[in-house]
């Protein structure tokens, strides 16, 4: 007897696990949410809101979150912003290439101070002053990113003797009755640091008097040492992209926001020419400059409308005229 299935039976076989799979498909791929619709409105105008924020920031935790992620994807993100989004229950704060200062941060880590994973990656404007804030408050801080700009490089190699436990001078009949908030300070929860261009000689001392905080640990099955990296330790995802994945992302593709790839992925800048480095300055400058040219135009646009609805009689006749019809259609 052939044991051989007939095509008839095969096609049958096929087709049920190809509609299987169609069906997997729509159910794992939702539909957006009423609020990550809305978000993503709020998003669009962003720029339109940054002054009444501090009046309408009366919202759920996660929403200011997802705010801040889309303001820092639209290169709006600020100390205003930030300021006046700021909620004591975040866990995560990515600041990422954005224009917050070390008076953002240093506010921020004042109302957060349960934050456990902070991207200050490519801030020119941040110092070791808020750096140092940011250490002291958060003490539950256990991954820390930084560097990827010059000013950014310079403000890591001079962070890093904050990394370092420093023994204070303490009285007690034995060690085992301190605590160690007693006998030292520096990010003593801190356990993952990522940063992309840290050189050899800042590596060994790392190595040497931070041996708990692990450097750029790469994704691997078995983990790393034993340990299981966390998402927001790994150097190819951003810190807030849970908060926006169900948002639209053309919300910030006009604005020129690029997602954040692995380095081994991108070549060094130092490799690049200079006309090269001059047109990315450029486009970056530009990138971040479009916001505020859009917000310009449109208060023209609106100024001249009203301009021209003062000065021309036939259209002010008009606007009275609609004035008149919408308070008769009121009193009928």
């Amino acid at each position: 007897m052939d044991k051989t299935k007939s095509p008839e039976v095969v096609a049958g076989v096929i087709h049920s696990a190809f509609f299987q799979a169609s069906v997997l498909a729509i159910m794992k791929k939702k539909p957006p949410s009423l609020v990550s619709l809305c978000l993503g409105v709020i998003g669009r105008h962003f720029e339109d809101i940054i002054e009444d924020l501090a009046e309408i920031a009366a919202i759920p935790s996660t929403m200011k979150m997802a705010l801040v992620a889309i303001a820092r994807r639209r290169r709006l993100l600020n100390d205003d912003v930030i300021v006046a989004l700021a909620d004591s229950s975040w866990k995560i704060l990515d600041l990422s290439g954005s224009e917050v200062s070390d008076f953002g941060l240093s506010q921020v880590v004042k109302t957060c101070k349960h934050l456990q994973a902070v991207d200050i990656s490519r801030c020119s404007k941040l110092t070791s002053v808020s750096v140092s804030e940011l250490l002291q408050n958060c003490r539950s801080l256990e991954i820390l990113r930084w560097g990827g700009c010059p000013r950014s490089e310079n403000t890591a190699r001079r962070c890093l003797r904050f990394l370092k436990p420093i023994l204070e001078h303490v009285e007690g009949d034995s060690w085992e009755e301190l605590d160690i908030l007693e006998i030292a300070h520096g990010a003593t929860s801190l356990r993952w640091l990522l940063w992309p261009k840290v050189e050899k000689d800042q590596l060994e001392i790392l190595s040497e008097e931070c041996p708990r905080v692990i450097v750029n640990p790469k994704p691997s099955p078995l983990g790393y040492r034993g340990l299981d990296i966390p998402r927001e330790a790994r150097l190819d995802v951003s810190l807030d992209d849970p908060m926006v994945e169900d948002i639209d992302p053309k919300i910030w593709a006009v604005s020129g926001f690029v997602p954040r790839t692995s380095p081994s992925s991108v070549s060094s800048s130092e490799d690049l020419p200079i006309a090269e480095k001059f047109r990315l300055a450029f486009l970056e400058r530009d990138t971040r400059l479009a916001p505020k040219r859009a917000k310009n135009a449109r208060q023209h646009q609106r100024r001249a409308e009203k301009e021209w609805v003062t000065m021309n009689s036939r259209a002010k006749a008009l606007a009275l005229a609609s004035l008149a019809s919408k308070s008769l259609n009121i009193r009928n």
